[in-house]
Order: C-alpha cells, then structure tokens, then sequence
C-alpha cells in the first residue's frame, strides 16, 4: 500500500549494455520551444503495453487520447513493424479498446473494448485485415485476456459475488441499484479500498472457448481478488507451457485488512483444487510466470510480513518442488516487473537510483560473475512493460524520461542501442522547451550519500534567480524518478518561470534496502534532515537559485511533511500539502489498509500513543505560520479528507493565509481531465503569489 502506493549488471549481454547506457535519448525535446501548458499536459497521448508478435516482426500497442470535446478518454490499438516504419491503426471506435494479446499462431488479437456497452474479450484478424468480433458476452465486465499456448482458450478476470454466476452477480447489482434504501452493513474490514466501497464482489480468474466465448470461473467459491486489487492487470496470472495449468495471485484468505500477504496458486485449467505454492512465504508474492521450457515457475516476493515497501526479490521455484533460486537479491534491488528470454534468463525492470533500467538475470549466475554495480552510473529515464520476441532476438518495452513522454522502443541483439519505434508526442515535443533532470548527490543525515534531481525552467538564463519549488514525494517508500508523470510532472512546476527541486530522501527506494527500511518508526527524523540539507546543497551550488522565494509541494506522505514543515519552520514562503496526513491516530481508524500505520509507527495507537502524538503534524499546529494551500478528494479512503480538513481549519483558527481546495468526485489522486485543470490552476496562482 504505498500512500501514493543500474546500469550494466548482472552480466548483460554487451550489445544491451551498450544500448541502456546510451539512455534511449532519441527524440529528446531540445531548448528553444515554449513552455509547457495544462493543455499540452494533458494533450500528450499515452502509449502502453506493446506485445510482440510471435514471429517478431510487429508490435501491437495502445494509444490513449483526451477527446476534449467529451472529456472522455479514448484509447485504441497501434501496429508497427519491428523493423521500424510508419504505424497503423488498428481500431477506430471510441472509448476503451486495449490489453491486447496475440494468439499463438499471430493471425489473431485479442483485446479489451467497452464498443458493446460493456468491456468484453474481441477479437481482431491481423493478416486480413477483418474487422473485430465479440468472442465474451457475459453481463459484467471483463479485463486482461492472455492466451492459452495452443490458442484454443484465453484466460481473462471478472468480478462477481463468490459463489454467484455472471449472471446472477448481474441480477443482484441491478436488485441493489434498484433498491430504496443505500445502506451498507459489513462485519469485517476491509469495508472500502482507496476510492471505492467493498460491495461484496471479488475478481475471479475465468477461461473462455477460444471458439464460441463460452466461459468457466475457475475459482467460483474464491472469497478474495485475484489478482489482489484494485492495481492488478494479467501479470497476475499465467498459463504452463503445456496449456494443462494456470498459476495466480490471490490475497489472503483473512485478516485482509492488516496483512501484506499474498500468495502464488496454481490451478488446473480445467478447473479443480487450487493448491498454494508459495505459503510458507509470510510477506507478498506476486507476478507468476512460467518458464519456456515449463520446468520453473517464476515470480517477485516480499519476504517481511506486514511491510508492503520490503524488496521485491526475484525467485524461481521448480515445479517439482525441488529447489526455489533466489534470483535478485544480491542486487539490493526491487524488481518491478519481468519477462523470461528463453529457459535461463530473464529480463527485468528495476528500481535503480531515480531510474528503472532493464537488467538481464541468469538462473545459475555464479557469484562471483555479478555486477553489484558499485559506483556504476545508471542509465536514464524509466522504462516497463517488457515484451521479449522469439528466440529472445528482440524486447520491445516502453520508455520515458522528465522531458520526453512514452514511446514504444525496441532492442535488437547485434544492434548496438534501442532505437524508438514510435514517434505520438514528436510533433508536441518539437514545439516545447523541455529541460532534462539533472541528477545530484549530497551529504544527508548520518554523512551518507542522498540523490535529488534538479529541473531547469524553460529559457533558462543563467544571469538571472529563480524561485524554487521544493518538491517531496509520496510513499513514503518511493522515489523522484527521471520519468514524465502524468500528475506531479515536473515540466508543469516549472512551466511559469521556477527551479524545480526534487529530493529523494531516507526512506526513498532504488538506493537499497536499507536506506527504505531507515523512514520506518521515523517519518520525521533523518528524512527531515535529508530532505533540509538537500534543499540547502541546492541552494548553495546552483547560483540562479533565488534563497529569499522558495515553495514546498508534496502528495500523500509529500502532504504529511509539508504539513510537519509548516510546525516546524518557516524558512519557505508557501507550502502546497495535496492529500497529506495531520493526525496519525485519527488517520489509523478511518484509512484502510492497517498493516501500513502498524508497521510505519511500530504498533497501535493504544499501545505507541507517544509515538503517534509526537509525529503528527497536528501536535505542532500552534507554530503554524506559512501560507499553506490545502487539496484533497472525497473519494480518498488512503488518506480521508478529514485529514486535508482538520489541517485548514487550524490553519484558519490560527489566521495562517490558507485555502482549501476540495474534489468531491476525486479519490488520493485527481484523474479527471476538468479537475486536474483546477488543481494546476490553484498551484500555479498559489505559486505566484508568493514567488513572484
């Protein structure tokens, strides 16, 4: 549950080495453009989830665009060759046509549309050119399809009320919508998630006739998600080689609401007895995959129960029970995601000081052959989504950097860098000015060594000063990536003139284990620290830096310490807290997932009263005195908007210039076209009036 939620290694192959370290830069947006816009942001169109075909020759992707007239999102199906050329696409229906996976003998993708009134598996002819056909017609919706190896079956999930049919589950919502009376009544926690009430139905793992659609829940009586909601995609389930099985993520069966548990199941793709492989494992386990050779089942593990931040370790478990390698862990490195290259390695996306860089592990690596990366720069820019072609002769992934938006890229052994097969935002890009992230270090708390980014604003001068805005991150396990964020995106703090400051401090991943383990029981101690003297070494080595006009601005854990800075200095002229803790023991009996204030302030309120008292930012409010714009959504059940209320209101008693910006349509983040036009509107205006 985060509050939000590299270089050469392991002995890659030297043609890869050599494309990561060239940091994908093609296509970067040079100085000389315009500054960038709300409309710009939000005119930049999504590219995800590029598939390989099973020759290798094409990629299947998605491409979402705002429609600004309905300010709806739509999104639809790309192809390009691997080769590289011009892209076509492939469905032109509005609103959501995505996931798409191709059939094992590549004639066919299957997808993902809601062009029916419902979202539902179609398929779509490639070498005909035909058009798309509804292949699932059940009453609810369905999501991420995966195909059997043979191509007779495919694998999707749908939610529905344990031990109900489709069609039963359908009956029963429309009984509920129908009713009167809106009451709820729950005998257990969790009783909402993030931005949305349990209602009782939980995702199921299904299997369709290839043919006819006809469908099977394969775990009808399941009282829990697979995969674990509500981020979970088909990377939680996965079919054997052989097509006999399927394996996937399932939370645990109780205590939900305070365990970080969850477990790899394998099940018979006929349906049967679900057995649990992984549970001897206390902590998370997540993201099976099988080998090619269907001798090993693959999947990341957390080994710390009630610690949803522990790395994410690589591990592969013989089907035979015989033996589980841990692949990963001498890296000190989180796993964020990977696709098997062929029966002995694998490719994986890490989480690497401020970037995500692809690596490549060998089951068997000897010892003393790893790269631990000591010193080593790191490339730039994040990349996910890995997709490997046949033979493991291609990879084709997604990549972005703070100045350049995704792309879809495509690394070809034998070539001696990634080369970028899609171009969406070029036209956009060419007419801005958007500065790269540059990346410094510093010494934080304890003397060891902190990692922050630095943004420039667009016409840079030297000769001149610029205000700062001081940005502070979420999580508070996560990081300041060198990535274009759709939300918090750097090149928009900047837009209007200021420096941006982004620090990744105690507690930040990608700069090993122990340094995220160092927040924990401590959100406001060497953090604080960190996060002071990072802003300080800035202030002192970039000159252009104005000292006198400096802003904070953080999200989630980013809104606790602003809200602990506003009790606790004044050396900022505003601060901005999005969605941001004040009371930890009232933020303990309204959030929803226990395990996280259990483990981050070691215990129950109850029992560590004096812990809780003495870090919440509202023991502190009778020194606030900085100018303080406050947001928050309704539909927050992270971080309940009582939190971003009581902070304003003490704010207001205390005669603290402050504002409270409140979402009522909005959950811990804002999505929605209109409202994130108001949220950079009120930033702005709040930013200018007391930096400018």
């Amino acid at each position: 549950m985060q509050m939000d939620r590299c270089g050469s290694i392991v002995r890659l192959t030297s043609s890869l080495t050599v494309a990561l370290i060239i940091t994908l830069a093609q296509g970067f947006a040079m100085a000389g453009g315009r500054p960038l816009t709300i409309d710009d942001l939000l005119a930049v169109k999504g590219v995800a989830d590029p598939q390989i075909s099973p020759d290798g020759d094409s990629v299947v992707y998605v491409v979402s665009e705002l429609d600004r007239a309905t300010d709806k999102t739509n999104s639809s199906l790309w192809l390009v060759p691997a080769a590289g050329g011009e892209p076509r696409q492939l469905t032109t229906s509005p609103g959501t046509n995505n996931q798409p996976r191709w059939s094992p003998d590549g004639k066919t993708i299957a997808f993902v549309s809601g062009r029916g009134g419902s979202s539902q598996v179609w398929l779509l002819p490639v070498a005909d050119g035909g058009e798309a056909r509804q292949l699932t017609k059940l009453p609810i919706d369905v999501s991420g399809p995966i195909w059997s190896p043979k191509g007779d079956r495919i694998a999707f999930t749908a939610e529905v009320f344990p031990g109900l049919s489709p069609e039963q589950t359908a009956a029963k919502d429309k009984e509920k919508g129908e009713a009167k009376s809106k009451v709820r009544t729950y005998d257990r926690l969790m009783i909402r998630h993030w931005n949305a009430w349990d209602e009782g139905k939980r995702s199921h793992l299904f299997v369709a006739d290839a043919a006819t659609g006809v469908a099977r829940d394969l775990t009808p009586k399941l009282e829990v998600n697979t995969p674990p909601g509500p981020f979970g995609g088909s990377e939680g389930y996965a079919w054997s080689p052989d097509g006999k099985e399927l394996a996937f993520t399932a939370e645990p069966l109780k205590d939900g609401a305070w365990s970080t548990n969850s477990d790899i199941w394998v099940i018979p793709a006929d349906g049967g007895e679900p057995k649990n492989v992984t549970a001897s494992n206390p902590g998370a386990d997540a993201q099976p995959a099988y080998s090619p050779d269907g001798l090993w089942l693959s999947f990341v593990s957390q080994a710390r129960a009630g610690f949803e931040a522990d790395l994410w370790v690589l591990k592969a478990w013989k089907r035979d029970g015989s033996e589980t390698l841990d692949v990963s862990s001498y890296l000190d490195r989180s796993v964020q995601s990977y696709a098997w290259r062929n029966a002995t390695s694998i490719a994986a996306v890490i989480d690497s000081q401020g970037t995500e860089p692809v690596v490549v592990f060998r089951l068997r690596e000897p010892a003393e052959s790893r790269d631990r990366m000591t010193g080593r720069p790191v490339t730039g820019g994040v990349s996910n989504s890995l997709s490997i072609g046949p033979e493991a002769t291609r990879m084709a992934f997604i990549h972005h950097a703070a100045n350049v938006p995704a792309e879809v890229y495509l690394f070809e052994e034998g070539k001696p860098k990634a080369s970028a097969l899609t171009s969406h935002n070029a036209a956009l890009v060419s007419q801005l000015d958007l500065p790269a992230a540059e990346s410094f270090t510093f010494e934080g708390a304890d003397r060891d060594k902190v990692q922050g980014w630095l943004i420039r604003p667009p016409g840079f001068d030297p000769k001149k000063n610029y205000p700062v805005v001081f940005l502070i991150h979420g999580g508070p396990q996560g990081a300041w990536h060198d990535e274009w964020h759709g939300r918090w995106n750097y090149q928009s703090f900047a837009a209007p003139g200021y420096v941006v400051v982004a620090i990744n401090p105690r507690g930040s991943t990608g700069f090993g284990q122990r340094f995220t383990d160092q927040i924990s029981r401590d959100w406001t101690g060497k953090v604080y620290e960190d996060l002071m003297k990072g802003l300080d070494h800035a202030l002192e080595h970039y000159p252009f830096l104005d000292r006198t006009k400096v802003a904070a601005a953080g999200g989630s854990y980013g809104g606790f310490m602003v809200n602990w800075i506003c009790g606790h200095t004044d050396r900022f002229k505003a601060l901005i807290s999005h969605a941001g803790v004040f009371d930890l023991v009232s933020m303990y009996g309204t959030t929803e997932e226990l395990w996280f204030p259990e483990w981050e302030y070691g215990g129950f309120p109850w029992d560590r009263a004096e812990h809780y008292r003495e870090r919440s930012p509202s023991t502190y409010a009778r020194n606030f005195r900085t100018p303080t714009l406050v947001i928050h959504g309704a539909l927050d059940f992270r971080v309940p908007d009582a939190q971003g209320l009581g902070m304003f209101t003490c704010l207001q008693r205390l005669g603290v210039p402050s504002r409270y910006v409140w979402f009522p349509d909005e959950g811990h983040w804002i999505a929605k076209p209109q409202n994130r036009i108001v949220w950079w509107r009120e930033v702005h205006d709040w930013l200018a009036h007391y930096l400018k």
